[in-house]
């Protein structure tokens, strides 16, 4: 990212104000979390490893709790002290940008990331 700037621990105020665009997203313990539902375990994995490549590149890796055919994913930055910055919205945009397309895909996400 651009000189990092997008690493700036976000104020409460500023965190619930952005939430407002990220439907089901919640800001607890210092970590914006939400859960997903998928049709499968193979659907699930598959899911998170399409985030990799991004995450990597963007060197953000989040908590993530696999249960079966559920994920809850909670991003914060530990490296400022785990706070959450705009880096985490970046990412709960993409996890949102990918489970519509998810949504969207009758057959998975198998042949399409």
């Amino acid at each position: 990212m651009e000189e990092d700037k997008d690493l700036k621990p976000l104020s409460k105020d500023e965190i619930e104000n952005k939430l407002k665009n990220f439907k089901g997203w919640k800001y607890r313990d210092n970590k914006i979390t939400k859960s997903f539902k998928f049709r499968s375990f193979t659907d699930s994995v598959v899911f998170v490893n399409s985030l990799v490549v991004f995450c990597n590149s963007i060197d953000h890796h989040p908590d993530i709790h696999i249960f079966y055919t559920k994920i809850t994913f909670d991003l914060t930055r530990f490296s400022v002290g785990s706070k959450v910055t705009q880096r985490d919205f970046t990412v709960a945009k993409k996890i949102e940008d990918l489970y519509e397309l998810y949504q969207n895909t009758p057959s998975g996400l198998q042949n399409k990331t």
